[in-house]
């Protein structure tokens, strides 16, 4: 039931933090994405009333125990660090755009005075 629960979430959103309020990775994550302009989907997963399962279905779905544990179009791009490196590489704007989290205008406009 938790592991169909996960994937609908997923598979309804074009992007997905499976997280908990406290952890500082996930924060960041989160930060990243604000600062991004993505629209996303955090799922705090000590919140839920249905957490520790989900995280347990997410764990068994993806071999990943731990949060973050981010999603963008459906696939999983990994935790805190992965996302953090895909920015850094230049390869998150460009998915996250494609998946329809940020506008393409934004995306592509010149940043503001």
């Amino acid at each position: 039931m938790a592991l169909q629960k996960a994937k609908e979430i997923v598979a309804s959103t074009p992007v997905v933090v499976f997280s908990k309020t406290y952890c500082p990775y996930c924060a960041r994550v989160k930060q990243l994405l604000a600062q991004l302009g993505a629209n996303y989907k955090a799922v705090e997963l000590d919140v839920e009333s249905d957490g520790p399962e989900l995280q347990s279905a997410l764990a068994e779905w993806t071999g990943q125990k731990t949060v973050p544990n981010v999603f963008v179009k459906g696939e999983r791009i990994g935790g805190g660090d992965a996302t953090v490196a895909m920015h850094d590489g230049g390869k998150l704007m460009p998915l996250l755009t494609e998946a329809g989290a940020i506008a393409r205008a934004a995306a592509t406009a010149p940043p503001s005075l």
